[in-house]
């Protein structure tokens, strides 16, 4: 596995390789078992797989710690050695985002609901650092998990609109035993807060459920949801809907696909889940 960490050697790298069929995994580092299923999918797939870890400031908003952020350089790289990645990606910010640095990227309407109410800045971080980096790789697949729904619409259109010639590829959620989608946020879980994270998986499953045995009025499917979540106790619900599955906007009734998605707050923690549902 080669690592490259400034800018001009992977230019230099890509125009070397430019018949060879690329898939990428853009990552912020932490690995665990969920990114280690992208790069596989990549591995499948294409003959040289590229792999970024990038703990993006502009993603960050004021009132997050972006120095907290886990970093766990010498695991990552030996777990993307051991997943067969090719070239693993890793600029600074000084390399990445220059003194003059001035230019983002923003899609409009659907990043301005759900996550982008909380955390306003944080798609135009995501879509610009993205778009930086699908324009170095240039790769045939980019390959993003369905944990971050929004984020995965978000980039898929910003790829449509900008005409970037990149196949954006959805993976499904991993999830531990017990549900708990997983996240490099979850090391921040006391055991405690652990036991109450399950409880976003467990509403939206009975969203889910409640779908499939017919029931088709939104309102009457999040306020089952919500009664879930509050029989946790130390869990601040944050937002709980169901939405149209490609735009993200809100439905009286079920029809046709949907995401239910949700956000709570565990202490100093926030977790977002999804789950998709088909009505009739």
């Amino acid at each position: 596995m080669r690592i490259i960490r400034s800018i001009r050697v992977l230019q230099v790298w890509r125009r070397k390789y430019a018949t060879q069929r690329i898939g990428f995994v853009p990552t912020m580092g932490a690995l665990h078992e969920g990114h280690l299923s992208l790069i596989r999918r990549a591995r499948k797939h294409c003959s040289t797989v590229v792999v970024s870890i990038f703990v993006n400031p502009l993603q960050f908003s004021p009132s997050e710690d972006l120095s907290r952020y886990p970093r766990p350089v010498k695991s990552d790289q030996q777990l993307c050695r051991e997943a067969g990645v090719d070239v693993l990606f890793c600029p600074s910010s000084e390399e990445f985002y220059p003194k003059d640095f001035q230019t983002t990227v923003k899609v409009n309407r659907l990043s301005q609901s759900w996550e982008g109410t909380f955390r306003p800045t944080h798609f135009e971080g995501v879509t610009t650092v993205v778009t930086k980096l699908l324009c170095l790789v240039r790769p045939n697949r980019s390959y993003f998990g369905q944990k971050d729904y929004q984020q995965l619409l978000v980039i898929k259109h910003m790829v449509k609109d900008l005409n970037i010639d990149t196949k954006i590829v959805r993976c499904s959620t991993i999830r531990e035993s017990d549900g708990l989608a997983l996240s490099s946020r979850n090391r921040y879980l006391s055991e405690n807060q652990r036991r109450q994270a399950i409880s976003l998986s467990v509403a939206l499953r009975q969203g889910v459920q409640s779908i499939k045995h017919g029931q088709t009025n939104v309102q009457m499917i999040q306020n089952s949801m919500q009664k879930i979540l509050e029989k946790f106790s130390g869990v601040r619900i944050e937002y709980l809907a169901v939405c149209d599955a490609n735009t993200l906007s809100t439905l009286p009734r079920v029809k046709g696909e949907v995401v239910l998605v949700g956000a709570i707050q565990i202490g100093k923690v926030r977790l977002i889940d999804n789950m998709l549902a088909k009505g009739p």
